[in-house]
């Protein structure tokens, strides 16, 4: 029986784009005094640092569409390319008390440039072509935070008022649970699609045609062992809806 509710607003076709907002934990040399203190260098070190395992997963999918990951590769803690300028936290406690003249070189050197490319991309896809657009963004998250064990392995974040992105959302989710009934998978958790954020902002930029994405995977899973942690990866590229189908309600 053909399905009654396919969601007339989701993509029959569309582009890619693939970004990871906190791939890595680098420090410059001008800032490395920032994190001279043993509890900066643990923090640094800890998962506030940087996100284990997206950047990895994100060239990894990346590749296999034949796109390039965009991504920053320097520590959230300097400056967090995932927050709107006026967001209390775009600066952590190690780099909020920085002179404002620096804390403007970060802005205008680190932040700007890595959201930048990712909304020129989005735009050339959409100039390019009548297809809209799929951005996915790589994120993992701490198992436990605060003493709460988070209870998924996978997630998608979007905004759940946009029919297209929830449509998508839950074919691939769908599809993974098939594949794998053992894992955890959750929608807008630990955190909600909606906060302020990358693809929120570019949602209003852009309008219908973007579909703003953000997968969480638990770093137990790219902290874990290795051979698990592969087929994971190779699990999520196996089920991730194939351009030219329409997602299903």
């Amino acid at each position: 029986m053909p399905n009654r509710h396919r969601l007339s607003a989701a993509p029959a076709r569309w582009s890619w784009v693939f970004s990871c907002e906190h791939a890595g934990r680098q420090v410059p040399p001008r800032w490395r005094s920032l994190f001279a203190s043993a509890h900066a260098r643990r923090t640094l070190e800890s998962h506030r640092g940087w996100d284990p395992g997206a950047a990895e997963l994100g060239e990894r999918i990346a590749r296999h569409f034949g796109e390039v990951l965009l991504r920053s590769d320097l520590t959230r803690l300097l400056i967090e390319p995932n927050r709107s300028l006026h967001h209390p936290r775009l600066f952590s406690e190690f780099s909020r008390e920085l002179p404002a003249a620096l804390r403007q070189w970060l802005i205008d050197h680190v932040y700007r440039p890595h959201r930048a490319t990712i909304a020129a991309s989005v735009e050339g896809c959409l100039q390019a072509s009548n297809r809209s657009i799929i951005h996915i963004g790589f994120h993992s998250f701490t198992p436990v935070l605060n003493g709460e064990f988070r209870r998924a392995d996978v997630a998608w974040l979007y905004d759940p008022t946009r029919p297209a992105e929830r449509a998508w959302c839950d074919e691939w989710l769908r599809a993974l649970r098939e594949r794998r009934p053992d894992l955890q998978l959750r929608r807008n958790y630990p955190y909600r699609g909606q906060s302020d954020g990358l693809t929120t902002a570019l949602r209003r930029q852009f309008g219908a045609r973007y579909l703003g994405i953000e997968l969480e995977i638990n770093q137990r899973w790219p902290l874990g062992p290795r051979s698990a942690w592969q087929t994971l990866q190779a699990d999520l590229q196996a089920t991730i809806p194939a351009p030219g189908r329409s997602p299903r309600m």
